[in-house]
Parts: C-alpha cells; structure tokens; sequence
C-alpha cells in the first residue's frame, strides 16, 4: 500500500537507542548522493529484518517545513538490515565524520518511522520462504545435529556444518539441511583464486573489517560429500545440495572431487538438483562437472562491466570473460544459469551497467537474475574501486522493470531454484514450514 507521506529519519544515541526525528523524512543514497524516496517504494520492514546504528555518521533528511536536504545532528545515522528475499533500493544516506570506523560487511537500506512502524525502500523479490526466520525452529536444528553427528561420526563436513554453520554463525543454509529440507549446502574449497575486497570468509590482517565468519580449513573428500547428500536429495522435500558457500573460497579449485561427487552422487539417486555456487573462473572445469551430471550454476559478480568486477574480485589466473563462459558453457548442456549480482544503488543501476548487463543477458541466454544486497560499507566500496562519479542512474526499481520487460524468460530471485521450479512452473509454492 503506497504511504500517504515519507517516513522520518531514525537517529541513534550512540547506547543502543533509536529515535525518530519527526522534523525529518528519510532520504535514500544512491552512488554517493542522497535523494528523495518515491512514497510507492516504501514497505514496511519485513520479519528478520534489523536496525544498525552508523557511528561516525550523521543521517541526510528533508526538512519536514522547508524541504531542504540537512543533516540531522541528535545522533547517528541509522540503517536497516533487509533479510533475504528483499532487494533494497536505497542505501541509507549519510555524511561520514573523518574518525568514523569502517562499517562490517553488512547491507546497509535506507530506514524511516511512520505511524509506529519501520519502513523500508525495497521490494520483495523471491516468493521462496526458506530463509524467514519464522520457519526455523532451534529445537528442531539442535535435534537434527545431534542425529546427523551420530549418523556421520568420522565425515568432517557434516561435523563442520554443525558446529561452524548452524550452531555458531546461524547460517539458513545449515540450518535448512539439520532441519532434513529444501538447499544442502556443501562446502569443498579451503583456497580461492580471487582476493575480493568484501570477502565475508578472509580478510587479511591489515585490513579495516574483518570477514563475517571462518572458512573451511580442510579439503573434503568425495566419499565425505556423497555420504551426506544422497539421503538428503532421496528424503528432502524439492532438494538441492550446492557446491560453494561463504564459508569457503572458490569451489572450482576442487573440481576434480566435485566431478567425482556428482558422478557417485548419481549413481545411487536420480533425484534433485545439483547446483554450484562459484565466480565462474574456470569454464574447461565447468564443462566437465556438466559433464558428470551438474544442473545448475550461480556466478557471482559485483557488475557486468569488467572495469568494475577486476578491481573488486582482484582474480588470480582468470579474468572476467571467463566468467562469461562458464555461463555459456552451463546452457550449452542445457543447465540452468544465474548470476548472484550484488546489487549496490548508484551502480547497478548506472545507464552503462544497464546496458552491459543486457549483453551479459543475450550473450549467455541467462535464465536467472538473484538481486542480492550488496554486504559492504558504501564509501570504503566505491572508494576502493576509485570511483567518484557513478554517472546517471535509472533507479534500481526502474532498472528491474526495464529488464523484466524486455527479457520476460529471465526469472528474478534471491534463492537457487530446486528442480521442479526450473522444469515445471516456477511460480509454484513449494516450500512451507
């Protein structure tokens, strides 16, 4: 239901409380400018959302008499976490003081307080409901670690997927596979073959943030990765396992175990979809896990344009048209193909990204766009990357819009889909609580 007026600012004290300034109406950022937030793209916050305080920086607002842009001085700028499933339009808008710390790898929306709810620029995105908090019960997790430790005693991956995973970082993915449903998630590689600078996995010690949890520290086998999937695509309801999570490096360094997966994988079950999470740098490897029974890929990238992704992903024996095969290379067997696109207001939807991303689109017969939130601190990002003037910008609502419009096989998400989405209907309801 579009708002009848904007949101107000939110404002911290720096002690863990927020406030609303109702002399204020949010503003939202895209690049490094703060604008006006159209009233029809507000939306309450969803379930599992969070709120953040910004130290260090001073929130951008319109003043409610005047309208006229000023900083609010009462606190700290404030954000919102989006959970899954959500694409945000706008990040929030702020000034940052010359002391202010760099932010964790956390997507940072544009928040506001109206009618005593918390509001949000975004859309939802992804029908599928497995990550919502709603539908995880810790009891439920707790009791299927504890009878899937027993089942595996001496299969390290599934130990790691307990006590790393699911129990001390929380992570969706781990918690759907103890909870016996939906996307297994399969963790191979402790090495990567790119240095990103938001890698939510390393980061080395001399940097301003650190990564958000730890990565594998061994190499699993073939007979531990099968061990655990085959029950799960034979008993889950519309399963998937995938190779590449946060917390590894790059999957396609172990090609070889994965290709000796897949072809075991398929000896004992026919069921399910067998989907790789990776940034694509190796297409001869891709052709051979097609080869041996993959269905499905997800390449993660930061844009479309190579001038950007480079300098972001800093690859090492690759570069960005590899990425751009690998993608081929899935269709050409007739796979399934997304990009995971890290979606950053005032970049992605830049005129020059719209339009590399269309040739991205028509050049690998892409199936599937995942809008994710961009996890970084907005300045350290673009400054990183040296960037100081984003160009113009179409809006990332208008920039879904022209995309959709013109490509309307590209199915929009935020999860992989499971098999009977991409062979049957993909608009079914498939997963519940």
């Amino acid at each position: 239901m579009k708002l009848k007026q904007s949101p107000y600012i939110l404002y911290s004290d720096g002690k863990g409380n927020i406030f609303e300034d109702t002399t204020m109406h949010s503003t939202g950022r895209s690049g490094w400018d703060a604008w006006p937030i159209e009233l029809d793209e507000w939306i309450e916050l969803p379930d599992g959302g969070s709120l953040y305080e910004l130290p260090g920086r001073r929130g951008i607002g319109i003043n409610a008499k005047t309208g006229d842009m000023e900083l609010c001085d009462k606190g700290w700028a404030v954000a919102a976490f989006i959970p899954p499933a959500h694409t945000g339009y706008y990040l929030a808008a702020y000034e940052t003081m010359p002391d202010a710390p760099t932010l964790p790898l956390f997507c940072y929306t544009a928040v506001g307080w109206l009618d005593g709810k918390f509001y949000v620029p975004a859309t939802r995105i992804e029908e599928d409901i497995r990550q919502e908090c709603a539908g995880f019960d810790d009891k439920k997790v707790k009791q299927g670690v504890k009878q899937l430790m027993e089942a595996y005693p001496h299969n390290r991956l599934v130990q790691h997927l307990a006590d790393n995973c699911a129990l001390t970082y929380h992570c969706p993915a781990a918690r759907n596979y103890f909870m016996g449903r939906w996307e297994c998630p399969i963790p191979s590689s402790p090495a990567c073959n790119a240095n990103c600078i938001g890698c939510i996995s390393f980061q080395p010690e001399e940097e301003t943030i650190v990564s958000t949890q730890d990565r594998l520290r061994f190499k699993p086998t073939a007979e531990e990765i099968v061990e655990y999937t085959v029950p799960h695509l034979e008993t889950a309801p519309f399963p998937i396992v995938s190779f590449g999570q946060g917390c590894e490096g790059e999957p396609l360094l172990m090609w070889e175990t994965i290709r000796d997966s897949i072809i075991e994988i398929r000896k004992h079950t026919p069921k399910g979809s067998i989907n790789i999470n990776t940034n694509g740098s190796k297409p001869d490897a891709v052709r051979e896990l097609c080869k041996a029974g993959l269905n499905s890929i997800r390449v993660s990238t930061n844009s479309a344009q190579e001038k950007f992704y480079t300098p972001y992903y800093r690859p090492n024996n690759y570069v960005f048209e590899d990425i751009i095969e690998s993608l081929k290379v899935v269709r050409e067997f007739g796979g399934w193909t997304s990009i995971n696109y890290f979606t950053f207001p005032g970049m992605t939807d830049s005129v020059d990204e719209y339009e590399a991303l269309r040739k991205l689109i028509k050049e690998t017969d892409l199936q599937m766009i995942q809008w994710r939130n961009f996890n970084i601190d907005p300045d350290w990002y673009l400054g990183r990357l040296g960037v100081t003037e984003v160009g113009d910008c179409l809006g990332i609502k208008q920039l879904q819009e022209l995309i959709r419009e013109e490509f309307p096989h590209l199915k929009y998400g935020y999860f992989n889909p499971p098999m009977e989405r991409i062979k049957g209907d993909y608009t079914q309801d498939f997963a519940h609580y």
